[in-house]
């Protein structure tokens, strides 16, 4: 059974809340009636009500201060105003405070209050229900939005480290190969490889490979400039651009982020060759390394995997003197 509209009716004289009361019920209408704005306001804060019925002259306020005190609660309330003359003042007074309608006593008439009360709650319905597509349309809104922000991300963004991926990766480095080009100077780039990742992933599983990536992106990331450009290349492989650097300072930015991995306490290090976990690093610079992206990448390539090899046959452990010499064999043509 659907529920009945309600009305609050407020009226200083109980023989019209009386004769209100009545003739809405017999409207079909749920009724609550007070006989003054303070008792008015109590009701009204217990129980919203679509629609208020008030007397202008009613004890401790007028039916235009009531009105403006529901209309600061919930300004969907629809109100109307009711007394016991014609006044044009009165009425123009009401109207402009937001009543829906103004009438006039003694209410003889059943027909004029119910058609009344019906367009004013026919009135409220319509409002609630616009607002309710409004709210909706703006939560569809906020959530297409989200989503246009996370594809725009995902175009340029690796979804599991945050990094940039590798289709912006390489637009990059063309970009900066045409910079370098327009104003004669020098950039680097190291290409990065995580040690043993499929010892790490067979030992911990691929949940904590997964958060390994991530903590190990978290610290590039703290290492480099913000006009550094940091991604991962694909799988356990990271690649970083260095604008305006020239191999030397390259040569030390690499040694210092290749100390910092092998002393952050990665989870789960301690079960890993050395104890800790180690990256391998190629650098090359442009223009001695090569003028353009394949070339770059293919000598960064070959440092990286030169590196790794010997750094396999000396075996090397944490913060020995032959992890720098390994390194330095690795990045350095």
């Amino acid at each position: 059974m659907a529920e009945r509209p309600r009305i609050l009716v407020v009226d200083g004289e109980e023989r019209y809340r009386r004769v209100l009361l009545k003739l809405l019920e017999s409207c079909g209408y749920d009724v609550t009636i007070r006989a003054s704005g303070a008792a008015a306001l109590r009701a009204y804060l217990q129980r919203v009500f679509p629609l208020v019925i008030t007397d202008i002259e009613i004890p401790d306020m007028t039916g235009i201060e009531l009105l403006q005190q529901i209309k600061k609660i919930n300004m969907q309330t629809e109100i109307i105003v009711i007394n016991n003359y014609a006044s044009l003042d009165t009425a123009i007074a009401a109207m402009r405070s937001g009543a829906y309608d103004y009438l006039v006593k003694p209410l003889r008439d059943r027909e004029v209050i119910c058609n009344a009360a019906h367009r004013a709650l026919e009135k409220y319905r319509l409002q609630k229900q616009n607002f309710n597509l409004i709210q909706a349309l703006k939560q569809h809104n906020k959530a297409l939005e989200s989503a246009n922000k996370r594809l725009k991300k995902l175009a340029t963004h690796d979804d599991l480290t945050g990094l940039f991926n590798h289709r912006y990766f390489q637009q990059r480095i063309l970009l900066e190969i045409d910079r370098a080009q327009r104003y004669p100077e020098s950039f680097s780039i190291l290409f990065i490889d995580l040690d043993d990742f499929k010892c790490y992933n067979d030992t911990n599983g691929h949940l904590e490979g997964d958060r390994l990536l991530k903590d190990l992106s978290a610290l590039f990331l703290r290492g480099f400039r913000k006009t550094d450009v940091v991604a991962r290349y694909g799988g356990d492989e990271f690649v970083v651009i260095l604008p305006e650097t020239p191999k030397n300072h390259a040569r030390r930015i690499a040694a210092k982020l290749h100390r910092r991995v092998a002393g952050y306490p990665f989870a789960n290090c301690d079960r890993m060759p050395g104890e800790c976990i180690t990256i391998s690093i190629g650098l090359a610079t442009y223009p001695e390394d090569g003028t353009s992206a394949d070339t770059l990448m293919h000598h960064a390539d070959q440092m990286l995997y030169d590196g790794k090899r010997k750094k396999g046959d000396l075996a090397v452990r944490k913060g020995s003197p032959a992890e720098e010499a390994v390194f330095y064999k690795s990045s350095t043509p």
